[in-house]
């Protein structure tokens, strides 16, 4: 939520802070008259965790192309499937963060994430100064550049998730 605070300015959508393990119960009432809403929640195993995939129709992993991010991926995984016994109709999918550009950790993360039963999207974040920049100043990212390489990233994201989530 600090990246919106640091906005100057009207704010593009609403933010909302719901820091408990009840954002499942509320998201219907907190929801209304919203076509999508986006949950950003903790990255690790927590009530509020599970409340949050229990309020979604999609989970987004986001994976950084290190050990550490692949190993904790594991728990991760193993919370949603839970959130599927309860919730069959729930997707989820990984997707690659901050990749380092030309690296060869940044190329096999993907055979390494293949190991789980889960969906690797194709659209993949690179590590760039851009993104800093725009959370800094509270803004989106085209925003900040209308066109460039961060700004066709996370179209091809949006475009690849509203198809993954039909």
């Amino acid at each position: 939520m600090d990246w919106s605070a640091a906005r100057e300015g009207e704010p593009l959508f609403s933010v909302v802070g719901l820091p408990r393990a009840s954002i499942h119960k509320e998201i219907s009432q907190v929801g209304q008259g919203y076509d999508h809403i986006i949950i950003d929640g903790p990255p690790r195993v927590t009530d509020l965790a599970r409340s949050a995939i229990m309020a979604s129709d999609l989970v987004l992993i986001p994976v950084q192309p290190s050990p550490y991010d692949i190993w904790a991926a594991d728990e991760v995984v193993k919370l949603v499937q839970e959130a599927t016994v309860y919730k069959e109709s729930l997707k989820y999918a990984f997707v690659v963060n901050r990749k380092i550009a030309n690296t060869a950790i940044g190329r096999d993360v993907g055979e390494a994430l293949a190991a789980y039963p889960v969906t690797l999207l194709s659209a993949t974040i690179t590590q760039r100064v851009i993104y800093a920049e725009a959370a800094a100043q509270g803004k989106a990212i085209f925003e900040i550049s209308a066109e460039g390489p961060a700004t066709n990233e996370i179209e091809a994201l949006v475009a690849e998730l509203m198809e993954f989530g039909k």
